[in-house]
């Protein structure tokens, strides 16, 4: 059956009238024809011509028994060449007891259930839930399982093998042939022949390059014999008179943008893609649901920053016109004095994120991500114990990761170097000499990229400090008025664009840098990747925002006094009102774009673009007539045309990096859960929809976990407890008002902050130069200058230097961030404490499966022992009556005796 399959695209052969393709396959009874067989490769292999080069030779003696088609495109396009291979039962078996399968047996158990009170709460919820259940069969609520057991060969009696077709589903058939393919060696010979003693040497050469193995598929693959390799879909998915399949429900219960309220039918996905890409989809549907209370509680805190933003004293005095209080100028020159309540807006409108519900709200969202982690532990435990992987990792030591074609070609080259040299080969591998070079261009590369995206953060501050000097000069009241909005939104967009751009980049080059290293295994290979990548991305992401949040203002000096850069621009400073309200933008702007244009566009246009100019080339290159081109096409042609499966990396890369959006800075965004959760309701069904339509059907992969990235979401959790500490220590006011409140307020409360925190400056003792060249523009003379910071005045002994108050506000934020860090980590570690890992149903039902399987196993001993003994008491028996007969007939058949006790071993 088609779905059982796995098909293999060949490239047309370098000579169009040779028979030969690249790949020669042996027959399947090797042991009748194995001298034939032998003469038959050796005369195509010695007549290939000098300039052919990359020939390889699959040895199919490791997979005598696999059974494949050849044949060609049914649409007649000239040199593409299809072969199909599917294992029957005997190599299925076979297989499937190398790879410790677990398989259904005969026995079943019940499975425990609750009781009381639980019982009645599960059955409400089931009642309520039921409309947003998928309706297919592998989601309904199980009373019974089997019990499951590594498949023995010797053991088939325990399995229940009464459906043979259906014992193994396609994707496990799938993942049979495709690991056969992988272990199966193949040989290459990439040489030129010459003439005589030359010729002798690299036949030689040849001799012992025939004898090293390399591994097939892959080899094949990455030398470019094979285009692709794939298993195929099970069927249609749309269209008038489909059978039903997998694929076809798929499509309509989770591939649909219609269910996107229903759960996910995670069963039926790792049934068809398998544990890796099931667990990939779990996972995020757990994200997603946990990302409802995230912004139920986020919605809350900003409602409060909106009801609360007409009683906050501070915005209130900043809009207060008869306070009169009048600025220093923002640049030098050409930027004159300003009124501060011409910030009424944005000191109002940084009290909807600079309040002290964020405060709560950076608490509970640390609480959050601990309980998150330990609720998707959980429901990994439920979906090992649902998908028999418990006890994988014995499985996974047992059966080794096959070594990459590209290591193998590198271990080749080194031991073929050494053979030149007359030196042993035995064992090659790859040292860290060898790979030296790799690991420096690693260091460097990764360094550069890193500077990189700094100099282009530092360009972009450029352009806002030119930008505002530039609209500064407008003669316009309106545009000086906006000058900061302005100057900060194209900025941002800026930013945006460029981590957009960069993004694509350092995905390619994080995948360069890890081929060059040759990783031996395709794990290894995965890990390093996701490291390198998810390295260049997040600095990438998060160096403009961490710009904004902790070192814009940070550095400006004073009036009179300012820092340079390059000694003509000034370095920029925040609003009266913080430089929070400018991190919001920052933040949501840049987390809006990546999600809408990085995560959803892109993944739509990209893969139709790509579909369509395959499409067109296919279309140009082999102009078909009406007939034929109106002709069905077989399914391996079909799926031949859809995008190949590019890994779960890119996924899972983008759910993290926006977990970072969610954590890390939600002190500053707390609306940064409700459009995460927005997206994702978006992103399953498109992933969903990529997977079963855009996409070739992925080898099935089992894990039990996944891997890597857990880790990398612990660190970010870790991190986000110590970056929100900061973000509400020092870059919100909310320190300097508690310092205000219980230090320096006269009535307990906060009147008199905003005048508390600004610094007096005499226009006097301006540089020269520096002076704004319109002194009069407010329509009076200005002798006094206000500007955040604590400073001395200048009718101080000590004008102008820091004042005590700093020093106090500074000791408050430090011992802030020290208490906020230890308290949370502390609350998170105690949630991760007192959750347990492993749910306390699924641990008895694990040992109830131990049990079943001891007593299963003890029965069959008991079966056994009883058939023995049953057998001695007959042969007993018989020999009592060969002996009760009489002399005259045991002397007269003398061979019955013998007869009697013969018979055990004819039993």
């Amino acid at each position: 059956m088609d779905k059982d399959e796995i098909h293999l695209r060949r490239l047309p052969a370098p000579h169009a009238d040779r028979e030969f393709c690249g790949v020669d396959f042996l027959p399947e009874d090797l042991n009748e024809a194995l001298e034939e067989t032998e003469m038959r490769v050796n005369k195509t292999y010695s007549c290939l011509p000098a300039e052919e080069k990359g020939i390889h030779i699959i040895n199919i003696r490791a997979i005598e028994d696999i059974g494949y088609d050849q044949h060609e495109s049914t649409t007649k396009i000239h040199g593409i060449g299809f072969v199909k291979i599917h294992a029957p039962w005997n190599v299925l078996c076979r297989e499937a007891e190398f790879l410790k399968l677990k398989m259904p047996t005969k026995k079943m158990y019940q499975i425990s259930q609750t009781h009381g009170l639980l019982k009645k709460i599960n059955s409400v919820i089931q009642k309520i839930t039921e409309p947003i259940q998928p309706k297919v069969a592998e989601h309904k609520p199980q009373t019974v399982k089997r019990l499951s057991y590594p498949f023995s060969r010797e053991k088939q009696h325990l399995f229940d093998l009464s459906d043979r077709d259906s014992f193994f589903d396609s994707k496990t058939r799938s993942t049979v042939v495709y690991e056969i393919l992988k272990r199966t060696t193949c040989t290459k010979a990439k040489y030129s022949m010459g003439k005589g003693e030359g010729r002798k040497k690299e036949a030689t050469l040849l001799n012992k390059r025939r004898k090293c193995g390399k591994y097939g598929i892959t080899s094949l693959l990455a030398n470019g014999v094979y285009s692709a390799a794939y298993p195929l879909h099970d069927g249609d998915y749309e269209g008038e008179n489909v059978e039903p399949n997998d694929r076809k429900l798929l499509c309509e219960e989770w591939a649909s943008y219609g269910v996107f309220y229903k759960y996910q039918p995670i069963d039926l996905v790792r049934k068809y893609f398998g544990e890796k890409i099931g667990l990939y989809f779990a996972w995020l549907g757990v994200y997603t649901q946990m990302l409802i209370p995230a912004s139920i509680v986020g919605i809350i805190v900003f409602l409060y920053g909106c009801a609360t933003v007409d009683e906050n004293i501070p915005s209130m005095e900043m809009c207060d016109q008869r306070n009169n209080i009048t600025m220093c100028p923002l640049c030098d020159r050409t930027c004159s004095y300003w009124k501060m309540s011409s910030a009424c807006a944005t000191a109002r409108a940084s009290h909807l994120f600079d309040n002290p519900a964020t405060v709560f709200f950076s608490v509970f969202m640390a609480l959050w991500a601990a309980t998150f982690m330990e609720h998707w532990k959980r429901k990994q435990m439920r979906l090992n114990y649902r998908w028999d992987l418990t006890g994988f990792e014995e499985e996974e030591e047992a059966v080794k990761d096959h070594p990459r074609a590209e290591y193998e070609a590198k271990v080749l080259e080194k031991s073929l170097r050494k053979e030149h040299k007359h030196k042993e080969t035995d064992k090659e591998k790859l040292t860290w000499k060898d790979r030296f070079p790799a690991y420096l261009t690693n260091f460097v590369g990764i360094i550069f990229m890193v500077g990189l995206t700094f100099a282009i953060v530092f360009g972009v501050i450029i352009y806002r400090i030119s930008t505002a000097a530039a609209l500064a000069i407008s003669s316009t009241p309106s545009g000086r008025s906006s000058v900061r909005v302005t100057v900060t939104a194209t900025a941002v967009i800026i930013n945006l664009v460029v981590i957009i751009i960069l993004d694509e980049v350092y995905g390619c080059i994080a995948r360069w840098l890890t081929q060059i290293e040759v990783p031996k295994t395709d794990k290894n290979f995965e890990e390093r990747l996701i490291f390198k990548a998810f390295l260049l991305k997040f600095v990438n992401a998060y160096t403009p925002i961490f710009y904004v949040a902790f070192f814009k203002g940070r550095f400006v000096g004073r009036p009179g006094d300012y820092v340079y850069i390059f000694h003509s621009f000034r370095m920029e400073e925040c609003a009266p009102g913080g430089c929070l309200m400018e991190l919001c933008i920052q933040l949501s702007i840049i987390m809006l774009g990546k999600q809408l244009i990085q995560n959803n566009l892109f993944e739509i246009g990209i893969p139709k673009m790509k579909k369509f100019i395959r499409y067109m080339k296919l279309k140009h290159q082999h102009s078909l007539d009406h007939e034929e081109h109106m002709k069905k096409k077989q399914r391996y042609e079909v799926d031949y045309n859809l995008e190949p499966f590019a890994g779960l990396t890119p996924e899972y890369m983008e759910m993290i990096i926006q977990f970072g959006f969610v954590t890390l800075f939600v002190a500053s965004f707390p609306l940064a859960p409700l459009f995460a959760l927005l997206n994702n309701i978006i992103e399953i069904r498109l992933d969903a929809k990529k997977f079963v339509t855009e996409l070739r059907r992925p080898v099935a992969v089992r894990a039990k976990d996944i891997g890597i990235w857990y880790n990398i979401l612990r660190g970010i959790g870790k991190l986000a407890v110590i970056i929100n500490a900061f973000v509400i220590s020092f870059t919100s006011d909310f320190i300097p008002r508690l310092v205000y409140l219980y230090m320096y307020s006269e009535n307990g409360t906060m009147h008199g902050f905003v005048n508390h925190t600004l610094s007096s400056f005499n226009v006097s003792d301006f540089q020269a130069g520096t002076a704004p060249n319109d002194p009069m523009d407010l329509g009076y003379e200005v002798v006094i200058c206000r500007y955040k910071d604590y400073r001395e005045p200048p009718w101080s002994e000590n004008k102008y230097d820091i004042s005590k108050d700093f020093w106090a506000v500074l000791a408050a934020r430090l011992a802030f961030v020290i208490v906020f860090q230890n308290l949370v980590m502390f609350m998170s570690e105690f949630v991760d404490w007192i959750i347990p890992d492993i749910p306390k149903d699924i641990s008895q039902q694990i040992h109830k499966e131990k049990v079943l399987m001891v007593e299963v196993f003890m029965r069959e001993e008991q079966g056994k022992l009883q058939m023995l003994e049953t057998w001695k008491d007959k042969d007993k028996k018989k020999g009592e009556n060969c002996n009760n007969h009489s002399p005259r007939l045991s002397r007269s058949h003398s061979g019955s005796l013998s007869s009697c006790h013969s018979y055990p071993l004819d039993v």
